[in-house]
């Protein structure tokens, strides 16, 4: 009698346990959810302001087609600009060496021109310090 009224307690005491859990979780979901709308998208002056031009790069392709292009490379603070300013030779190296691997085939079309600035993006991530690349943007591309 005594072992069943102990479990009875225990399993009580659990299941309340279990529902304060489960409250907390819900309510701190819905926080973080609200807390996240607030966020403002940057309007195009802060855009402007943290991002980088990559002027002209004319380099040859793996098909030997020579590539023309420049870039606009948006980051997400001002000092990610200012780094990745510094860092326009990595930026260049890192551009030429990718095309250099690529074929005018690789280029066509939007999913090759996604492909290639979604690459360039994660290998400039793998650079940054202060801040992250957001998006690159090919502003000219001329292939001969």
């Amino acid at each position: 009698m005594k072992n069943n009224k102990l479990l009875t307690v225990m399993l009580i005491i659990l299941v309340s346990i279990t529902l304060i859990g489960v409250v907390v979780f819900v309510l701190l979901t819905q926080f973080n959810k609200q807390t996240g709308t607030e966020t403002h998208e940057p309007s195009i002056d802060e855009i402007v302001e943290a991002s980088v031009d990559v002027t002209e790069i004319t380099t040859n392709l793996a098909d030997n087609k020579v590539i023309m292009l420049s870039l606009k490379i948006q980051t997400d603070s001002k000092e990610a600009a200012e780094e990745l300013t510094k860092r326009d030779f990595q930026t260049k190296n890192l551009v030429i060496t990718q095309l250099s691997e690529m074929t005018e085939e690789d280029l066509k079309g939007k999913e090759g021109k996604t492909t290639f600035e979604s690459t360039i993006k994660s290998q400039l991530n793998e650079l940054m310090q202060e801040g992250e690349i957001q998006q690159v943007y090919i502003t000219s591309y001329i292939i001969q």
